[in-house]
């Protein structure tokens, strides 16, 4: 099966059954073009609690061989621990299945860089960074990439979520599987906001990181700086009471804004609604897209490893107290 053909309906395996996969088991059914035929999850119970769910009740395989002996599988959406995305990858593509898989892509720089060689033929890979896909993202991406409001000035991100109480006795507050906590994993999509809407990838940053009471990190204020010199400031608050998210980029004709789930634009002194958006989508329709050759690729895994290299640069300088320099790809 090439990216070229059409599939009538495509038949998805979910790997991890827990509170993301139905996230993505909700964008499947909304979209129409995908049917959930396997399930699998190293917590049983948890893959029978979707099951539960699913109207076609589809088999839980008891390992992640049994569920890819399965010939029918076009594609499969995996929804595990970091630590596990490697390997899991790579035998859903070596099995010739199409792969979306939940961020952050791999645990290692190395393990990310052979997962985009291999990516360059066969099967579909691409990354869950959702915000590649929402109105307000896309516009703000058209209209800094644009150059109608004159060049990037500056950059701010406020991230703030009631993280830490929900991470208590779970994977997430294991340093071991969760590198980087709040930062690497929730932060992974802001991180990959700034990058994707500006177009530019950091080159230094000195950093400051908490645990607070945590095993892994809760809180970060850095300052960095992208190419061409351009200021870039970031908060994460992983212990805030609230969800919420704003990135400022700052241009020398206007302040293009996104807060309060909307885009706003600044200027001459005032501040309003931003119109002409771009139209809404999400991972999975946009997965769905790639693989029928009627969308681009909006995530391809080779946009993991910036947001690898930043989240690492900003955890050793949190450690070290220290300005680190990024080097790149």
């Amino acid at each position: 099966m090439t990216s070229s053909e059409k599939i009538r309906v495509l038949r998805v395996a979910i790997i991890g059954c827990g509170q993301i996969s139905r996230l993505h088991v909700q964008r499947l059914q909304s979209d129409g073009r995908g049917r959930i035929v396997g399930l699998f999850d190293s917590n049983r119970p948890a893959a029978e609690a979707l099951r539960s769910l699913l109207p076609d009740k589809p088999a839980v395989a008891g390992s992640l061989e049994e569920l890819l002996a399965e010939s029918s599988l076009d594609a499969a959406i995996i929804c595990t621990p970091t630590s596990a995305h490697f390997e899991q990858v790579r035998a859903c593509r070596g099995r010739g299945l199409h792969v979306l898989c939940e961020k952050p892509l791999a645990d290692t720089r190395d393990c990310i860089s052979q997962l985009i060689d291999e990516s360059h033929s066969g099967p579909q890979l691409s990354v869950a960074y959702q915000r590649r896909y929402w109105s307000r993202y896309r516009t703000l991406r058209r209209e800094v990439q644009s150059g109608r409001w004159g060049p990037v000035r500056a950059v701010t991100l406020r991230s703030v979520e009631a993280w830490q109480p929900a991470i208590t006795g779970t994977w997430r507050d294991d340093p071991a599987i969760n590198f980087g906590g709040f930062i690497a994993d929730a932060g992974s999509h802001k991180i990959d906001g700034v990058f994707y809407v500006t177009g530019l990838n950091a080159t230094e940053v000195f950093a400051h990181t908490y645990k607070c009471g945590s095993n892994v990190e809760i809180c970060a204020t850095a300052s960095a700086r992208l190419e061409g010199g351009i200021p870039l400031s970031l908060n994460f608050i992983g212990n805030a009471q609230y969800l919420g998210e704003d990135l400022h980029v700052h241009c020398a004709d206007a302040d293009l804004m996104i807060r309060d789930e909307g885009l706003w634009i600044g200027r001459d002194g005032h501040v309003e609604p931003f119109g002409d958006m771009e139209g809404e989508s999400n991972p999975v329709t946009g997965f769905i897209d790639c693989i029928e050759g009627s969308g681009p690729a909006v995530a391809p895994p080779d946009c993991a490893l910036p947001v690898f290299d930043f989240t690492q640069a900003l955890l050793e300088s949190g450690r070290t107290r220290q300005l680190i320099t990024i080097s790149g790809p």
